[in-house]
């Protein structure tokens, strides 16, 4: 029995050994292609719920939570002005109330405070500032879903002034749309079951097909919300996963909010009408963690292969950080000079063989010294990096004393009397390193091809255990 306990103990160890430590310092490549795809799997499952934890992201949810809590009724007044150009108000408000089955009574206020929005408009009271204020808070809830999802990717900038308006009315006007074409789709095989000489057989077929809709809208929603969102090119392959455990999870939380409300008698004895608020912020936040939460997912997904050493990536070391900082610059200048497509921060993290976050954040503090821009493609929606000036007067030297002069000096260190041999000293040694480099340019730097990497049999920690404890 003792045995048995430390056996136990040994495989707990070894297991947590692995899972926060071993599995990042591996790679598919050592595996055949199932257990590539586990270990990829499993470091996108960790890495999600790491980056919830860690970057907070239930916080992010509450903001989004009062952020929507602000904007219901200016987005529902804006979803109908525009449902009413294409006289389809009564749908869409079949829709909203079929589909948030839990919130009719909120939605139903909602829709009288639409109503009295709206009339004031159409008496001429709602002029000017109320249409500008209508507009900017609408537009400002779908800045900051962005900006939470920009975070969620590791994306310093959000779309452009222009960009945000094109993009963000088109969102909002294909959702009238969508709603109107799932309501038409529903209304088409209602018809088509009980008209056809086959309703016998189509109606189950029909009764199947509707329990599966509202699971079915609303993965689409989110898959189509990861990839469109972020600022960044997200592929559709890595978001119709996430897409469907967010959509899966939010439709049994819908189910278990609506049945627990059957329990709150009580509480609306106590608050009254005023019960409705709490509980509708409670179904906010917990919707908003479940879409952040498929958001980190899609983004583990993608980006699985290249967080190998992610850990190491946090304590790296000054001169580590430099050295890859030169590899990235002069990948991009390679890629410049045999004029090639442009590398993606994806490209260069797969082609190098670098931890993603810190490929972006070393791509970020090139382009704030002016080494490198950034250019989007609108075709392809993906951020590539091109030198900033000519490749032929890029230098080493050039690279690190900009480096080295980026950021604040305004500090009280009294650096011209008391600590000005300290001051003096560190300006010459850099000086000195930056003269020698000054001659030795980034182009020249050879990059010899990325060599095929064999498949091997390498065993870690928890695989050698597994193998001697048989």
């Amino acid at each position: 029995m003792g045995h048995f306990f430390i056996v136990i103990k040994q495989a707990i160890i070894r297991t947590w050994q692995f899972l926060t430590y071993d599995i990042w310092r591996i790679t598919e490549n050592e595996f055949n292609s199932f257990g590539a795809f586990l270990i990829v799997s499993l470091k996108a499952l960790l890495m999600s719920i790491n980056r919830f934890i860690n970057d907070r992201l239930s916080s992010k949810a509450s903001a989004l939570t009062y952020s929507t809590l602000l904007a219901i009724v200016p987005t529902l007044a804006l979803l109908f002005s525009i449902a009413k150009g294409f006289n389809s108000r009564t749908i869409i408000e079949s829709q909203l109330l079929s589909s948030f089955p839990g919130q009719q009574e909120i939605l139903l206020k909602a829709l009288t405070f639409v109503d009295n929005y709206l009339s004031q408009a159409q008496g001429g009271l709602f002029v000017g500032l109320g249409i500008v204020l209508l507009l900017w808070t609408v537009l400002s809830l779908i800045g900051n879903i962005e900006s939470a999802f920009n975070e969620i990717w590791y994306v310093k900038k959000g779309r452009s002034i222009y960009r945000q308006i094109t993009d963000y009315f088109s969102l909002i006007l294909l959702i009238p749309l969508f709603m109107v074409f799932s309501s038409g789709l529903t209304l088409f095989i209602t018809t088509f079951a009980s008209n056809s000489n086959y309703a016998h057989l189509l109606s189950p077929l029909a009764s199947a097909i509707f329990a599966v809709l509202p699971f079915f809208v609303t993965c689409t929603a989110f898959t189509f919300i990861y990839v469109y969102i972020p600022n960044t090119h997200v592929k559709l392959k890595y978001a119709i996963i996430p897409g469907l455990i967010s959509g899966i999870a939010f439709q049994i939380f819908q189910y278990f909010y609506i049945s627990g409300q059957i329990w709150v008698s009580k509480y609306n004895a106590i608050y009254g009408s005023f019960a409705a608020l709490p509980l509708l912020l409670l179904w906010l936040q917990i919707s908003w963690i479940i879409c952040l939460y498929g958001a980190a997912l899609t983004n583990a997904a993608q980006n699985a292969r290249n967080y190998s050493f992610e850990k190491e990536t946090k304590t790296i070391s000054r001169r580590y950080k430099d050295f890859v900082t030169l590899v990235v610059v002069s990948m991009i200048v390679r890629q410049f000079i045999k004029q090639d497509r442009p590398y993606s921060s994806d490209d260069i993290s797969f082609e190098g063989e670098i931890p993603t976050s810190l490929t972006k954040q070393i791509l970020y503090e090139l382009g704030e010294i002016g080494i490198i821009i950034e250019v989007y493609n609108e075709q392809t929606r993906m951020h590539v990096y091109q030198p900033a000036f000519d490749v032929h007067l890029m230098t080493v030297g050039d690279l690190f004393d900009r480096i080295g002069r980026e950021g604040s000096e305004n500090f009280n260190i009294d650096k011209n009397k008391r600590f000005s041999a300290a001051w003096h000293t560190m300006k010459e040694a850099r000086a000195y390193m930056s003269e020698k480099m000054q001659n030795v340019r980034i182009m020249d730097l050879p990059i010899p091809p990325k060599p095929e990497q064999p498949k091997t049999t390498v065993k870690h920690s928890l695989f050698k255990w597994v193998q001697i404890n048989k």
